[in-house]
């Protein structure tokens, strides 16, 4: 069993508008490995966006070959799409995307249920990934009554409910002060290395990169 989580071969991502095409995505290769954690670095408008979007399976890249976690997702249907992205990937983003009527717990519990865990299996993992994370004591508070540490680390436990082969971050740390955002990289890579997940991460924050096992600088659609 290969230790490559992901392998991207050649992705190319066209936008037709109107009589104009745009090339956002160039030939991009590279491969990520199990328990690796890479950086994706570029100037806005260089295609990070739209390359997390294709590894994640939320967009469809007009040619070339994304095989997660073995899986070849070439051609496959959006339902198979759906199924593979629930059971292999997971996300945090920059804006941590919690659901504000839902307590940390249920808001780590759903995908588990989503993905046909009874509750009380969802439930005893939830708490015991934010208890993980320090937030034993804030599991039934509701996003509104955390700070924005506390919530982004809500949205990581959520990210590796399901146990992920994978983990994409977008600018996980974009949104908060210094000292919380060490806090939560350091949990990002305690958790990488603990579970073995894999892990690319777009950030624009040359000192976070320089921590992570490698960087991926993607200029103009391709990598450089």
């Amino acid at each position: 069993m290969s230790d490559v989580t992901l392998t991207v071969n050649n992705l190319h991502r066209v936008y037709k508008q109107a009589d104009n095409e745009l090339h956002v995505l160039n030939g991009v290769t590279f491969n990520v490995k199990a328990g690796e954690m890479v950086a994706l670095m570029g100037q806005s408008g260089s295609g990070k966006s739209t390359l997390l979007q294709c590894v994640g399976l939320l967009d469809t890249p007009t040619s070339g070959v994304i095989t997660i976690a073995n899986h070849n997702t070439e051609g496959l249907s959006e339902n198979s799409r759906t199924a593979l992205r629930r059971e292999t990937i997971g996300f945090v983003y920059q804006a941590h995307h919690l659901l504000p009527e839902f307590s940390a717990l249920e808001n780590v519990l759903l995908p588990m249920m989503i993905a046909g865990k009874s509750k009380k299996e969802a439930k005893d993992r939830s708490f015991k990934m934010l208890e993980a994370l320090g937030l034993a004591a804030r599991t039934e508070h509701r996003p509104a009554r955390l700070s924005g540490g506390e919530q982004q680390r809500v949205a990581i436990a959520r990210a590796l409910a399901n146990k992920p082969k994978l983990l994409l971050a977008d600018e996980p740390t974009g949104n908060l002060d210094p000292e919380t955002a060490e806090g939560v990289f350091k949990m990002l890579e305690t958790l990488v290395r603990k579970t073995g997940v894999a892990m690319l991460m777009a950030t624009h924050n040359p000192e976070l990169a320089a921590r992570m096992d490698r960087t991926l600088r993607l200029d103009k659609g391709v990598i450089v």
